[in-house]
């Protein structure tokens, strides 16, 4: 009895437990495809490498086990490292294999030929290509184990098209084996109590929830954690709904304030990288302890020197911070001077975007159109959002109740990732959560990055409401006055704005070419009713185009996410 290499490595990767594979065929891996078919595994045909590697990544993230994303050699690969490498700086568990040209035509110019192992390896954390097909199975392991075991990452199998369509006898190829689940990490001792002391004594205590707190499934503990001290907690954007961003104790409307005025600091699951100001003066203040927990190593003590550094996964590290807070009878006062601080700061920004938010004039504004989507959606729903404005005004107005219910650009701040997403999370909740809602919030420029996934969404029945908040342009855009002034001023190329993008164009539209329905809105009436419409559809997507103003803004920052160094 003899297999072939492409059943081999399906049944490999089944046999790790990886349940979807996202990509798009072409020589060699048509018939790899269909083999992962064979052996269960749940295919996605996506419309753009690029695409499915996003969705690949959001799989790991939203369910623990890498997701795979399948591409042809050369060109289908290089498309891929845009997504590889956000999934490695995300932290998301991914899996990528790709064909790679047959063996016996490597340097003498074979078909889409390319180092592609090496060119892999500065985005992953394991890039090989298998031997021989007996030796499949030791590779898929590694690259699974390798991609979830400690920091998640990226891992990248290379197959030639000669070892996919080679035959050998069955019984030479090894036996399967699982590896056992990851390895925790606990904390030392003294460091819990250096910590518990130092929350115990600060004047200003603060706890930031990181998106590595929601992977780690730390919610029940950090909601136990804030609750039981009463400490102010600050969501980083994907450390949304660990703790629900309506709890009293989230300050995120105070986030300035808590970040430069909090005297110790409980980082869990964040990175002190430019999300957080690099963790430095002035959005920090110069005298700031901070108590930082993370399961690398390598990490801690990196853009500053923290007080208390914790090797740690983040569940066993909570656990024992509030027996040892216990132990010692801390409770956080509410009636506290910081307490009275943070909460005048949230009170008055919430009145500033509250007011904002209730001007309902035409062309509408980003914080009508947030403030009134939010009523609508339920509270379960995953958010998936991405664009610059779109997403960082939604982050204040679009609540997240639960964790990983949210995704976006995320700490790689790419653009172009939102339909895939949103097609990962909608998979996730048919198979696991049916009746949870995937809404996909995007500005009209990120959308353009991967618009046609929405053929994608209505051939596998994925019921995703995109609402696209069309300002006319990249960060801000033209009136319609002021884009034909362009376009009769001479050469377009010189004259348009690098920013400007078409005056309204009719991206609901798009649904037409399935003979289904889209939404053209101006009026927050006409936004309350396409989104109840929207939300009854449980079989197809939709997509809602809202009409806002080019000059629409955010409210003035104290600082902005700081992107560039300001030395």
């Amino acid at each position: 009895m003899e297999v072939d290499g492409n059943t081999v490595l399906a049944r490999s990767l089944k046999e790790q437990g990886v349940e979807y594979v996202f990509g798009i065929v072409g020589i060699p891996v048509v018939e790899l495809s269909m083999a992962m078919q064979a052996e269960g595994l749940k295919y996605i045909g996506m419309r753009n490498e690029q695409s499915a590697c996003y969705a690949a990544q959001a799989i790991g993230y939203l369910t623990g086990k890498p997701g795979v994303c399948l591409v042809v050699p050369g060109p289908g690969l290089l498309h891929v490292t845009a997504g590889m490498a956000n999934a490695q700086i995300n932290c998301w568990p991914l899996i990528v294999v790709a064909g790679a040209a047959f063996q016996d035509h490597e340097g003498i110019g074979a078909f889409q030929e390319c180092p592609q192992v090496d060119l892999s390896r500065p985005y992953c954390k394991y890039a090989a290509r298998p031997a021989s097909i007996p030796l499949i199975p030791q590779h898929v392991e590694k690259a699974v184990r390798l991609a979830c075991y400690g920091r998640p990452g990226v891992a990248y199998l290379d197959m030639p098209g000669n070892l996919l369509l080679a035959r050998v006898p069955e019984d030479s190829v090894p036996k399967q084996y699982v590896h056992p689940e990851r390895p925790i990490a606990f904390p030392d001792t003294k460091s819990i109590k250096e910590a518990a002391h130092l929350l115990a004594k600060a004047k200003r205590p603060l706890v930031i929830v990181g998106k590595g707190a929601a992977y780690a499934h730390a919610e029940l503990h950090l909601r136990q954690l804030v609750h039981q001290t009463n400490l102010p907690f600050l969501p980083t954007p994907m450390g949304k709904g660990v703790v629900p961003d309506l709890d009293p104790q989230c300050v995120a409307p105070a986030r300035t304030l808590a970040l430069q005025k909090a005297d110790v600091i409980l980082l869990l699951g964040a990175r002190l990288n430019w999300m957080l100001h690099f963790g430095r003066q002035p959005r920090f203040s110069p005298n700031v302890k901070i108590i930082q927990v993370d399961l690398s190593a390598e990490e801690l003590h990196n853009s500053v020197m923290s007080s208390v550094a914790v090797q740690s996964d983040i569940v066993p590290f909570t656990e024992q911070l509030i027996d040892e807070l216990a132990s010692m009878h801390f409770y956080f006062d509410k009636n506290n001077d910081w307490w009275i601080d943070l909460k005048a700061k949230c009170e008055k920004n919430k009145k500033i975007v509250q007011q904002m938010a209730m001007d309902k004039k035409v062309p509408l504004n980003y914080h009508a159109v947030f403030h009134h989507l939010q009523e609508l959606i339920p509270k379960d729903a995953i958010i998936v959002s991405e664009g610059a404005n779109t997403m960082d005004i939604g982050r204040t107005f679009l609540h997240n109740k639960w964790p990983r219910h949210r995704l976006d650009a995320g700490t790689f701040g790419t653009m172009g990732v939102g339909p895939g997403f949103a097609i990962a999370a909608a998979l996730v909740c048919r198979d696991r959560f049916p009746g949870e809602k995937v809404i996909c919030v995007e500005g009209d420029s990120a959308f353009g990055f991967s618009g046609m996934e929405i053929e994608t969404m209505v051939r596998y029945q994925l019921p995703v409401v995109i609402v696209v908040v069309n300002n006319n342009g990249i960060y801000s855009g033209f009136d319609l006055e002021a884009y034909n002034e362009m376009r009769t001023a001479g050469d377009l190329t010189k004259v348009t704005p690098p920013s400007a993008l078409n005056v309204e164009t009719h991206y609901e539209a798009m649904m037409n070419m399935f003979g289904l329905k889209g939404h053209f809105i101006r009026s927050i009436p006409e936004l309350q009713q396409a989104v109840k419409e929207a939300l009854t559809l449980t079989d197809r997507p939709t997509i809602i185009n809202v009409i806002i103003s080019p000059t629409a803004d955010r409210k003035p920052q104290d600082f902005q996410w700081l992107t560039e160094s300001k030395l």
